[in-house]
């Protein structure tokens, strides 16, 4: 049994007060290339600044709302949360995000568009806005 903290797994005795056995040498470096890996990934995310890659979050929020939009039944409720998870980081952070900001703004107001054009459809093959 192994308890998991930020910086790794670490070995938890049973109740029992015995010590955990031993992973087999081939999981045992997997873990090791794993860790090592989260290291290396931990160590660019350090190097980034902040603006950068809260800005890639955001595109991935961006994403998300546009495949909701654009499913064969489009889902206004899941999309109109991924809009307004957008809207709170980019009108939240204005003026901090760097050289992304303009592009975020304008993929924000793309994406209004698209939900109120999806909305307004005459169709019934989308899913009702939240009340």
């Amino acid at each position: 049994m192994s308890l998991w903290t930020p910086g790794g797994d670490h070995p938890v005795s049973p109740a029992g007060g015995e010590p955990p056995p031993e992973p087999p040498a081939d999981e045992a470096a997997q873990l090791q290339a794993m860790q090592a890996e989260v290291e290396q990934v931990r160590q660019e995310l350090l190097a980034a600044p902040a603006s950068v890659v809260i800005a890639n979050h955001a595109m991935g929020i961006y994403e998300l709302a546009a495949i909701h939009l654009t499913a064969e039944r489009p889902r206004l409720a899941e999309a109109g949360l991924a809009i307004d998870a957008l809207t709170s980081v980019v009108e939240g952070l204005e003026g901090r995000l760097g050289d992304a900001e303009p592009t975020l703004r304008e993929a924000l107001v793309q994406l209004r568009a698209a939900y109120l054009d999806v909305r307004d459809r005459p169709t019934g093959d989308i899913d009702p806005p939240p009340a």
